[in-house]
């Protein structure tokens, strides 16, 4: 009896140490593998590269470019950062936000263009999502074809969108709500169509053996299940989409973006640290607020299950 116990241990123990070795050797393997990977995209994104650079004494040398960029960064930094004195605080203030009222009135136009292309992307995404979702489309092949779809508008970035309407409708706002809305309904279509394949399947199966068309099925036994996901989602993109549609201004869709081209092409630094200030204000109100907005419907939602 000792003895097959023994027997018994003994073989746990080496089957145990084979598979820790193997472990061990898949984990070693693992950490070389992605450390090659960082490393040769690290090399081939120029990490590695090395420039010329005028010394104070005048020698050129030359060092690595990360070396020689660095204190330029700190140099461009230091040239957003405005005069501010405690004597004169106000005055100061003045001047470092002079075009406050040309500013908030485009910060105005950028939440709207963010709020309308928000509203296009939850829209689109909303209904392709169904279709996309593998356990609720009423085909495989529709299936596939809907995902490729999300993903190639979704792929294409904000600022090629907005080049391409800006040539279709002009500048303005209506080329970056486009722009940024047909993006969202990528992304959104996505998470959407994630949240859908993770439902509880029964309901669904309780509405179709009623007699439910497949509408019905979604209506009721899908879109209760997924609210929740779809609000938080829908509030967390609405948030990236203020700040997107501060930079594709840049191209001519309209909002603050515009004004940070000009800043930039003027080089007037403390105006772009201005806005800089204004944008991340807003943002920080607009995540506030959705996050209070999301503790609230997340918390409603389990008082209703």
């Amino acid at each position: 009896m000792m003895s097959d116990l023994s027997q018994a241990i003994h073989g746990f123990e080496t089957e145990y140490a084979k598979t820790r070795k193997k472990a061990r050797r898949l984990q070693v393997a693992s950490t070389l593998l992605f450390a090659g990977a960082v490393l040769f995209s690290a090399y081939v994104g120029g990490f590695f590269g090395f420039t010329d650079v005028t010394l104070p004494s005048g020698e050129r040398v030359s060092m690595p470019k990360l070396w020689a960029g660095l204190p330029r960064l700190g140099e461009y930094l230091e040239k957003t950062i405005p005069t501010l004195r405690l004597t004169s605080l106000g005055p100061d203030l003045t001047e470092w936000f002079w075009r406050w009222e040309t500013w908030l009135r485009l910060l105005g136009e950028t939440i709207l263009i963010a709020y309308a292309a928000t509203v296009l992307g939850v829209a689109g995404g909303f209904l392709l999502s169904f279709l996309a979702a593998r356990n609720l489309s009423p085909g495989r092949w529709l299936s596939i074809l809907v995902r490729r779809y999300l993903e190639i508008i979704r792929t294409v970035p904000e600022l090629v969108w907005a080049l391409i309407f800006v040539f279709c409708f002009g500048v303005g706002p209506l080329a970056g709500m486009l722009a940024i809305g047909v993006h969202a309904t990528g992304s959104l279509g996505k998470l959407y169509s994630e949240a859908n394949e993770n439902i509880d399947m029964r309901p669904l199966d309780g509405i179709k053996a009623s007699g439910g068309n497949w509408f019905q099925q979604m209506r009721y036994g899908a879109v209760p299940q997924v609210i929740p996901n779809v609000i938080s989602y829908t509030l967390l993109r609405f948030e990236i989409n203020v700040r997107s549609s501060s930079i594709i201004g840049y191209v001519g869709a309209g909002g603050l973006g515009q004004e940070i081209r000009t800043a930039m092409s003027l080089q007037e630094y403390t105006d772009l640290s201005a806005l800089f200030v204004i944008i991340l204000v807003s943002v920080i109100i607009i995540d506030f607020l959705s996050e209070k907005l999301r503790h609230r419907i997340i918390g409603l939602s389990e008082h209703w299950t």
